[in-house]
């Protein structure tokens, strides 16, 4: 039997990120403790946790640092200001009935520390050691985290080191900006006009993507590293194939026709849930969308509900379908085809989550002002608006 923790506190050079494991001396863990011991590898020699020379802490606990020691600098912060606070918040853990008294003897612990190269102030990496050591323990021995606290968290966090934010589609509304004039210049202009909002998510159009190639998503995220794109393949063949060129230049979404085989639906599905990004099914000119996705194999993460740009004027939007969609299992519904404000009201009280504008936006002489009017409404309309990132975990 062995318990797992893990902890991340503090900041800068001397930010502390501790593993531990805790188990039977005579399991798993005990081995592994003996062979951290007597296995010793160039730059990571591991070292018993001690409150000073000759007092080691109980239960027996071997340090593993995480970056390869290289000077006399490096060793001495992990033989003294590392060492102690892993140590101290072992000892402190059993005085605090964290580790329970009778099983000083029994149980081992493995703790792999990192101290950074740079780290320079010995009580800050005391202080965040320690801090997370502790930590790292409460949450071994409470099996944290729940289920329901990851799967709550998973698309919310925002992690303190990544130099990115991974949008997902967990908060709608969301506005859809379809960008279909097939010219980067144009493109660009709008992208750093339009307001900022965790609202606001980018299409890469067909005409873009046939003009330029998907090699311009690749190009569109080096200058918005946060947003949600979507790659409009409307692939008719081949799916698996265009997914993966859409996955490899960074696309968050990826669309299919609805005009496609079912086997190319199935193969496009699939290969956007081996690669982890959406799949979005475009329901353009099909005649029976919910039958359509009845026959799919796995449902598509978002259906989109469009009336494509030279129907507009005489094909009625499919809005009455969002709730029979839903119902089937289908979590997003988007529309699209000629949507003004004056007509998002009923779109958004007819369920859905996702509001694609083109021309509008991209065409307008205030792309600004055309972008508010949207997330105005939202604000108006929307039951969940706010800001998502007031609502998003950062760190703990």
């Amino acid at each position: 039997m062995f318990m797992i923790g893990e902890a991340l506190l503090g900041k800068g050079p001397e930010l502390a990120h501790v593993d531990l494991l805790i188990g039977e001396r005579e399991g798993n863990v005990g081995t592994a403790f003996a062979n951290a011991l007597s296995q010793l590898s160039k730059g990571h020699t591991p070292l018993l946790a001690v409150i000073r020379p000759n007092l080691p802490c109980k239960p027996w606990t071997v340090i593993v640092p995480k970056v390869t020691v290289e000077n006399f600098a490096q060793i001495n912060k992990i033989f003294g200001s590392a060492q102690y606070a892993v140590a101290k918040a072992v000892a402190d853990a059993v005085e605090e009935g964290i580790i329970p008294q009778d099983k000083i003897d029994e149980w081992v612990i493995i703790a792999s520390v990192f101290v950074h190269p740079d780290a320079k102030n010995d009580r800050r990496i005391y202080s965040y050691n320690y801090s997370a050591t502790k930590l790292a323990i409460r949450r071994a021995l409470s099996s944290y985290p729940s289920l329901d606290k990851i799967i709550y968290e998973k698309d919310r966090a925002k992690h303190p080191v990544l130099g990115f934010r991974v949008p997902r589609l967990w908060r709608p509304p969301y506005l859809q900006i379809a960008m279909d004039v097939p010219n980067k210049e144009t493109v660009f202009n709008i992208i750093k006009a339009l307001p900022p909002s965790d609202r606001i998510i980018l299409e890469v159009g067909t005409p873009l993507l046939k003009h330029y190639g998907t090699e311009f998503i690749g190009e569109i995220r080096e200058v918005v590293k946060d947003f949600f794109i979507i790659a409009d393949l409307k692939t008719l063949d081949v799916g698996k194939v265009e997914v993966d060129l859409a996955f490899e230049e960074t696309a968050d979404a990826v669309v299919v026709s609805g005009l496609a085989s079912l086997e190319t639906l199935d193969n496009f599905i699939s290969e956007a849930k081996r690669v982890g990004i959406y799949s979005f099914l475009d329901m353009m000119d099909v005649e029976a969308p919910f039958e359509k996705i009845q026959k799919v194999k796995q449902l598509p993460d978002v259906v989109i509900l469009h009336r494509s740009i030279d129907t507009e004027a005489t094909a009625k939007p499919h809005w009455d379908l969002v709730k029979e969609i839903k119902d089937f299992g289908v979590k997003r519904i988007a529309v699209a085809g000629g949507i003004q404000p004056q007509s998002t009201p009923d779109a958004l009280k007819s369920g859905a989550d996702i509001i694609i504008v083109g021309r509008y936006i991209t065409q307008s002489k205030d792309i600004e002002r055309s972008t508010r009017e949207f997330l105005r409404i939202f604000e108006e309309v929307g039951e969940n608006w706010s800001d998502i990132d007031l609502f998003r975990v950062h760190e703990e």
